[in-house]
């Protein structure tokens, strides 16, 4: 009976101490954005490969390497969308030059098509961070026909250029850059929809004498 309840404790001990060392991390919950508070904050990058082969799909991660590769000294950093938007238009000519570059070293011809343009997309997932359906501008780069599945991200904020090796802290970090443009968005348009209102109060009356005279008659 004593050596029942020694192992009795003993076990007791060992199931609280495990249980103290095998607790669930804290892991931040996904966040799904509402359309109309991300839809003019942020620029999408896309590469759209020829085809769905395997061989087109494999050059299609390859020229989004050396393309996120070049743009990522200028685009880290940037602290808005329209600063975004112009590196982005100011880089475009190089980044279709090393677009085709690693077509051809890897045995294609295929042509390549860059543009920033509004398009729609279906709703999609970056780590703990979920898009909405919609239209998004985006800078996108087509391989070929552009008919295969594409690789996708976010130029602004820059979640395309998360190190692997610290992927949680620096995605949380864009995360927080993105609500933050969200707020500051929705602060510019309550300031632009007060000075419409106070620019409304403030327009002059315009009073047509016509106007004058025939109220002057019936009254």
């Amino acid at each position: 009976m004593k050596k029942f309840i020694i192992r009795l404790l003993l076990l007791c001990i060992c199931t609280s101490i495990l249980g103290g060392c095998t607790s669930t991390p804290n892991i931040e919950e996904a966040k799904t954005y509402n359309y109309e508070e991300v839809k003019d904050v942020l620029i999408r990058f896309h590469v759209i490969a020829n085809s769905d082969t395997e061989e087109d799909q494999n050059l299609k991660l390859k020229v989004k390497d050396k393309v996120i590769e070049y743009l990522y000294p200028y685009l880290k950093d940037s602290s808005s969308l329209e600063e975004s938007r112009n590196v982005i238009i100011s880089k475009e000519d190089e980044v279709k030059r090393i677009a085709l570059k690693v077509i051809k070293e890897n045995g294609y011809s295929y042509s390549v098509k860059t543009e920033l343009s509004k398009e729609n997309f279906p709703e999609k997932s970056y780590g703990n961070i979920t898009l909405p359906q919609g239209e998004y501008e985006a800078f996108r780069v087509i391989i070929g026909d552009g008919k295969g599945k594409n690789w996708w991200c976010v130029m602004f904020p820059p979640l395309c250029f998360i190190d692997v090796t610290k992927g949680q802290v620096q995605e949380e970090e864009s995360k927080n850059e993105l609500d933050k443009q969200v707020e500051q968005n929705k602060e510019d348009k309550k300031t632009e929809a007060s000075k419409e209102e106070n620019s409304k109060e403030d327009a002059p009356q315009v009073k047509f004498k016509i106007v004058e005279i025939f109220k002057d008659i019936f009254d």
